[in-house]
C-alpha cells in the first residue's frame, strides 16, 4: 500500500477505506427450531394443537398491522413490480425526508418471495398423545415486507420482514451512508455521490469516522427498529421465551477507495491493472492474496475475469471460494478496489455480527496486499542502465557470474516460471523448477538439462535476482528480481513478438526446426533485437 501511495501520490487527492454494502440476517433464537415453535404454543399461549390455522393467525394479526401502521403513518405500501429496481423508485421519497430533516419509514414494498417457513402434518401412525404433529422445515412462496427506513444514525438502510414464522429478517445498510451522518453531526463538508465520497475538507475525520462503525452501533439500531416494525409478542410471552434476534452477517463488502485529482491517470492505470492481473494472478497468487492455503479439496472458484456491466464500463474480479476482489473506475476520478464475501468460513470466520472488527482487520489486509502487487506490477519501466549492467560479467570474491542478456531463450524460460508459479510462502527447489520447465515447453532433459538450470540459477543469483530461502537449496525471486523478470517478459511479449511477425509474411523454413512454438518465437524476436542493437550502432 506504501508503495501505491508512493507511486501515484502526487496525482491522488486522498485515499480512505471503509466498509461498503452491509446484509446482516436477523434470526429469532426462541422460534428457528420446530420443537422451540411446539414449545410457544403449548406451554407460552396454550394452545394444545399446533395447526395451520394458528401459524396462519399470527400472520393475519402480523400483516393486518402492517396495514394499519402504514394508513396511521400515511406511509405509501405497494406491490414491487417486476423488473423496477425498488431504490430507485423509492428515491423521491428519501429525497423528502431529507429535506424535511425527518427520520422512520418512508415506504413499504410487498413482494412474493421464498422464505423458510414450517410445515405441519400429522403422524401416519397413532401415537399416545393425540395432539402431537410433526413440525418440519419448507421453503415456501409468501409475502414480504420491505420497509425503507432513514436511521438517525445509519442513514438509508432497508429491513425486509417475512410474514410467515420464524418471520426471518434481513437489514441492508452501507458504510458509507453512516459515514455521512457522522460528517453530517460534526459539520464537515464533503461532497458524495452515490456510494463514494470525491472530495472532503478534513480527511482524517472522514478515515475516523469510517472507522467508529462497530458492531454495538449496528445492534443497537436493529434493534430498535425490529422492535418497532417486527412482529409482535406480549410481555408475558417475552419473559417465557428468548424472542430476541440473533443478527448473522450474509454479505459484506470493505472496500479502499483512491480519489484522483484527474481521470487521465486512473484509465491507464485500470487498464494496464487488468491486463497483468490476468496474467499473473494465477491460483497460487490468488490464494497468497487472500491469505488462504490453496488445497485440492478447495470449493467453489478460482480465477481471473474481466465483466462488462455497462458499456465502457468494466470490472476486474478475482475469485476464492463464494469470495471476489474486484476493482474498478467510477466518476472519473475515483478508483476502488472492494472486498466482497458472501460466507465468511471461507476465511475462517464467524458470521456473527459480534466478529465485525475481526472481519475489518481481515478484510483490511486482503485489499492492502492487492494494492501493494498491483504497485508491485506497476512499477515496472524500460531502464536500459539496468539492462547494461545485467548484461556485464561480475565477481563476487572468487565466483565469477556471466552476464545476463536479454534475449537468451533459457533465462526467459526460467523467469517466466519464477514468476507465473513462485510463490512467496513457498520456495522452490531446482529439480522442481526443472520439471516444471520441461512440461511447460515441452523440452527434453537432453534439451535443458538440470546442471544447466543450476548455472542459469547461479548466474540470476549472482546478480541480486534470486535468493536462497535460508540454507535450503530452494530458489524465489527478490523485489529486484520480480521486476527484471517483468521487464524481460514485457519486452519480448509486447516489442519483440510484434516486431518478429512484422518481418516475416509467411514463416520461414528453419534449418534446424524448433522443438516447440514457443521456441520459433523466441528465434523469431532474437532476430528482430538483433537487428534494432544494428540500427542502433549505425545511428
Amino acid at each position: 500500500m506504501e508503495l501505491f501511495e508512493k507511486l501515484f501520490g502526487k496525482l491522488l487527492l486522498f485515499v480512505y477505506h471503509c466498509f461498503d454494502r452491509i446484509v446482516i440476517n436477523g434470526y429469532l433464537s426462541g422460534l428457528s427450531r420446530p420443537e422451540q415453535v411446539v414449545h410457544f404454543f403449548r406451554q407460552v399461549i396454550g394452545v394444545p394443537i399446533v395447526s395451520k390455522e394458528g401459524l396462519s393467525q399470527r400472520t393475519n394479526d402480523y400483516q393486518n398491522w402492517v396495514e394499519a401502521f402504514a394508513s396511521n403513518h400515511k406511509i405509501p405500501i405497494e406491490w414491487a413490480q417486476k423488473g423496477v429496481r425498488k431504490e430507485d423508485y423509492v428515491l423521491p421519497w428519501l429525497r423528502r425526508m431529507r429535506k424535511k430533516n425527518a427520520y422512520g419509514v418512508y415506504f413499504i414494498f410487498k413482494s412474493m418471495e421464498q422464505g423458510p417457513t414450517f410445515r405441519i402434518s400429522v403422524p401416519k401412525y397413532p401415537t399416545k398423545d393425540p395432539n402431537h404433529r410433526i413440525l418440519a422445515h419448507q421453503c415456501s412462496r409468501f409475502t414480504h415486507y420491505y420497509f425503507y427506513i432513514y436511521d438517525q444514525v445509519l442513514g438509508p438502510i432497508v429491513m425486509r420482514v417475512a410474514s410467515f414464522l420464524p418471520f426471518h429478517a434481513t437489514y441492508y445498510l452501507n458504510g458509507h451512508s453512516f459515514i455521512e451522518q457522522e460528517l453530517e453531526r460534526a459539520h464537515i463538508a464533503f461532497r458524495k455521490n452515490d456510494n463514494a465520497f470525491l472530495a472532503i475538507d478534513d480527511v482524517a475525520a472522514l478515515q475516523a469516522a469510517a472507522d467508529r462503525l462497530s458492531p454495538q452501533i449496528i445492534q443497537k439500531q436493529l434493534d430498535y427498529w425490529t422492535l418497532i416494525l417486527g412482529p409482535k409478542f406480549s410481555q408475558a410471552e417475552r419473559k417465557q421465551m428468548n424472542l430476541s434476534r440473533f443478527y448473522a452477517i450474509g454479505q459484506i463488502e470493505y472496500c479502499r477507495n483512491f480519489i484522483f485529482k484527474r481521470n487521465f491517470p486512473i484509465h491507464k492505470i485500470f487498464e494496464r491493472s487488468c491486463e497483468i492481473g490476468l496474467w499473473r494472478l494465477t491460483a497460487n497468487r490468488i490464494s497468497e492474496l487472500f491469505g488462504m492455503r490453496l488445497t485440492k479439496q478447495l470449493r467453489g472458484k478460482l480465477g481471473t475475469v474481466i465483466d462488462q456491466i455497462q458499456h465502457g464500463h468494466h470490472v476486474f474480479r478475482a475469485y476464492w471460494k463464494n469470495a471476489f476482489l474486484k476493482q474498478y473506475e467510477k466518476f472519473c476520478t475515483l478508483l476502488r478496489n472492494e472486498l466482497c464475501s458472501n460466507n465468511l468460513r471461507d476465511f475462517g470466520l464467524r458470521k456473527g455480527l459480534e466478529h465485525f472488527n475481526a472481519v475489518r482487520t481481515k478484510f483490511l489486509a486482503i485489499t492492502d496486499r492487492f494494492a501493494g502487487l498491483q504497485a508491485q506490477w506497476l512499477n515496472v519501466h524500460v531502464d536500459f542502465p539496468l539492462l547494461q549492467r545485467i548484461a556485464l560479467p561480475i565477481t563476487t570474491g572468487s565466483v565469477h557470474c556471466a552476464g545476463i542478456k536479454i534475449h537468451e531463450t533459457r533465462i526467459i524460460r526460467l523467469l517466466e516460471v519464477l514468476l507465473h508459479g513462485g510463490n512467496n510462502l513457498g520456495a522452490w527447489s531446482a529439480k522442481h523448477i526443472h520439471q516444471v520447465i520441461l512440461e511447460s515447453f515441452q523440452l527434453t532433459e537432453k534439451a535443458y538439462a538440470l546442471n544447466q538450470l543450476r548455472y542459469d540459477l547461479r548466474k540470476l543469483k549472482g546478480h541480486g535476482l534470486l535468493q536462497r530461502d535460508g540454507s535450503r537449496y530452494a530458489y524465489r525471486l527478490t523485489s529486484k528480481g520480480i521486476q527484471v523478470a517483468l521487464l524481460f517478459l514485457f519486452f519480448h511479449k509486447r516489442l519483440c513478438g510484434p516486431l518478429a511477425n512484422s518481418r516475416f509474411h509467411h514463416q520461414p523454413e528453419p534449418i534446424h526446426p524448433p522443438e516447440s512454438k514457443l521456441e520459433a518465437a523466441y528465434h523469431k524476436a532474437d532476430t528482430a533485437i538483433q537487428d534494432i542493437v544494428n540500427l542502433l550502432a549505425a545511428a
